[in-house]
C-alpha cells in the first residue's frame, strides 16, 4: 500500500545540511506524524513521502526555494539594545521572541542575534534554515489509510 493524500503517516527522519551536520532528527524529537495533504509539513517534504510504502527509506534534497526560502537581507535589522525584551544577558547566537507589527496585526516572531555591541543588536528575522539546501533521510514507519479509501 502506497501513501496518498488523506493518509495519516508516521516517519523517522534525519535532516542534514550540506556539510553533513544534522539539524534535526526524529531520534531526539520522536517520529513525525502528519496527514498527507493537510499542510502539516513542508509541501516538498510531503511530496516526497507520497507514494512511499511502509518500511521504505528514501533520501532527498530540498533546495532553499522548496524548504525555508532564500535568506532575505531586508530581514536583518539593527535594533537599539534598550528596546529589546532583555537588555542584559544578551549574546550572539541567542534567539529572542520579538513582537512585530505587520498590516496592523502584532505577531511574536523569533529573531537571532548576529552582532551585538553596547548600543544595539543586529537581529536576523529569517528562518534559521533559510538559504540552505536540506537533505532528508526518511523512513515510512506506519500508514493509516484515510477513511473511505
Amino acid at each position: 500500500m502506497k501513501a496518498k493524500n488523506g493518509d495519516k503517516v508516521v516517519v523517522r527522519y534525519d535532516g542534514l545540511l550540506d556539510n553533513g551536520e544534522v539539524f534535526e532528527s526524529s531520534e531526539s524529537s520522536g517520529p513525525l506524524e502528519f496527514v498527507l495533504g493537510q499542510g502539516g509539513v513542508l509541501p516538498a517534504f510531503e511530496a516526497q513521502v507520497l507514494g512511499m510504502r511502509v518500511g521504505e527509506r528514501k533520501t532527498f534534497c530540498l533546495p532553499p526555494e522548496e524548504a525555508h526560502g532564500e535568506s532575505d537581507p531586508a530581514l536583518i535589522q539593527e535594533i537599539e539594545r534598550a528596546v529589546l525584551p532583555q537588555a542584559e544577558g544578551l549574546a550572539v547566537g541567542m534567539v529572542l521572541g520579538l513582537t512585530v507589527t505587520r498590516e496592523g496585526k502584532q505577531y511574536q516572531v523569533p529573531a537571532m542575534i548576529v552582532t551585538l555591541d553596547e548600543r544595539a543588536a543586529t537581529v536576523d528575522f529569517n528562518h534559521p534554515l533559510a538559504g540552505k539546501t536540506l537533505t532528508y533521510v526518511v523512513t515510512l514507519v506506519s500508514l493509516n489509510q484515510a477513511k473511505g479509501q
